[in-house]
């Protein structure tokens, strides 16, 4: 039998520990508890066996911890199915549950269950794994999709988004963006801007986890000059993020800073990532939301410099710099590729290679996303050689690239654009 001690043992190390610990014995509680469901599990499995011929079960897991891969990789999967991609040719039903906790934005899981058949973690997790441990289970599995939360069959551009508001979920977004100061028919851009505050926060003594990628964190003050000259222009500009280390430095009051407003929730944070004009980002979570809404995205500061969003027209990107520290100078392009950063995922991978990341200059932020306000206003002009740099960068960019781990391929049909005036001021960057 369970002692006591046992027990206090258990709530002594969740309370030193905190959050990390605590999921990870709540995990453990929660399989012991689970006990008698894993074997009323097996005559479901044998169930769902013998059907098979006639219509077939499979069972999967949504990756409900982190936004980008809770949003994105549950579209693309929605979008293959309706492509018939990565689908049974058989009458079937896909059962889902949402796998981890805390689950990163409740109004999205609230809205995949309108469209997924998605059951309590409680009943479903059993049945998955004890189809696991009886040979013959993978066919009941749902897999993975594609490449994961990349778009390499260029779906987004041919299906419509899966996720739509309720009325009463619209009047509330509209009264949510009043009450910040929008007005009606007011355009507004949403800005996203990586730190390590909000990991720091949801794994505090787990942090290491994630901490590997903090390369990816940027200087939101960067992003003024470019939020500035979008208010000079009529625009709102919306700092998201769920946990900040740092308030935007401005006092134009078409800025607003909802990451440390007061105003933030899960609710806002989806229907102001579907409805804005377009996201300036930089390669982070919440960017999945206009992602799977068909908004446009213009990426800044980018790394790794391989992993570029690529499948759709609606994208925009500039990277940052590449400093060798040996050659005391900025890596080329193809020197980045060939140099083995590329698609390097850790700051000791940059920090092994000796480069140093620099991050995009006020002044590069804004134009680049001065870009993506005229292409979409249609007041775009090319300069004479704009479309030269842009196949120059092409040819050297390795479209053919794969994953190393599965050997799928990372790009599908290149339809995105590389900034025109990073190009311009960087030409001896593409020799």
């Amino acid at each position: 039998m369970i002692s006591i001690n046992f027990f206090k043992r258990q709530f002594l190390q969740i309370r030193q520990e905190r959050f990390s610990v605590y999921w990870l014995k709540v995990g453990g509680l929660r399989r012991i508890l689970q006990l008698p469901l894993y074997v009323l599990a097996v005559p479901v499995v044998i169930v769902i066996r013998l059907i098979s011929p006639f219509f077939l079960v499979r069972m999967g897991a949504l990756i409900s911890l982190r936004i980008g891969h809770f949003a994105t990789n549950t579209e693309l999967y929605l979008c293959e199915r309706d492509a018939g991609i990565n689908v049974p040719k058989q009458r079937y039903i896909d059962l889902f549950h949402l796998a981890h906790r805390p689950i990163c934005n409740r109004q999205l899981a609230i809205m995949w269950k309108r469209v997924l058949h998605i059951w309590p973690s409680w009943l479903l997790d059993p049945v998955i794994l004890v189809n696991r441990m009886i040979a013959g289970g993978t066919a009941h599995e749902i897999g993975d999709n594609s490449q994961g939360d990349i778009d390499v069959h260029n779906l987004l551009e041919r299906f419509p988004p899966h996720l739509q508001f309720t009325i009463e979920e619209e009047a509330s977004g509209e009264a949510g963006m009043r009450a910040m100061g929008i007005p009606e028919g007011a355009r507004f851009v949403c800005l996203i801007v990586r730190d390590s505050a909000y990991l720091e926060t949801l794994f505090q003594k787990n942090q290491l986890e994630f901490s590997y990628h903090n390369y990816r964190d940027c200087d939101i003050q960067n992003y003024v000059l470019a939020a500035e000259e979008l208010a000079e222009r009529g625009y709102f500009v919306i700092r998201m993020g769920v946990k900040v280390k740092t308030a935007l430095k401005t006092k134009h009051p078409q800025i607003i800073d909802y990451a440390v407003n007061g105003m933030r929730s899960d609710f806002m944070d989806i229907y102001l990532g579907a409805k804005c004009e377009f996201c300036i980002t930089v390669g982070t979570g919440f960017d999945s939301v206009p992602f799977i809404f068909r908004r446009p995205i213009v990426n800044t500061n980018y790394v790794p410099l391989g992993l570029l969003s690529t499948s759709s027209r609606q994208f925009l990107a500039i990277t940052r710099n590449h400093y060798s520290v040996s050659k005391n100078r900025m890596l080329t392009l193809r020197e980045i590729f060939d140099g083995g950063v590329g698609f390097s995922y850790a700051s000791s991978e940059y920090e092994a290679h000796g480069i140093k990341l620099i991050e995009n200059t006020p002044e590069e932020i804004r134009d680049v996303v001065i870009e993506i306000v005229k292409i979409l206003s249609g007041t775009w002009q090319p300069h004479e050689d704009d479309e030269t740099l842009q196949n120059r960068f092409w040819e050297i960019y390795p479209c053919e690239a794969v994953n190393v781990s599965n050997g799928r391929p990372l790009h599908g049909e290149i339809r995105s654009r590389f900034g025109a005036q990073f190009l311009r001021d960087n030409r001896d960057w593409l020799r």
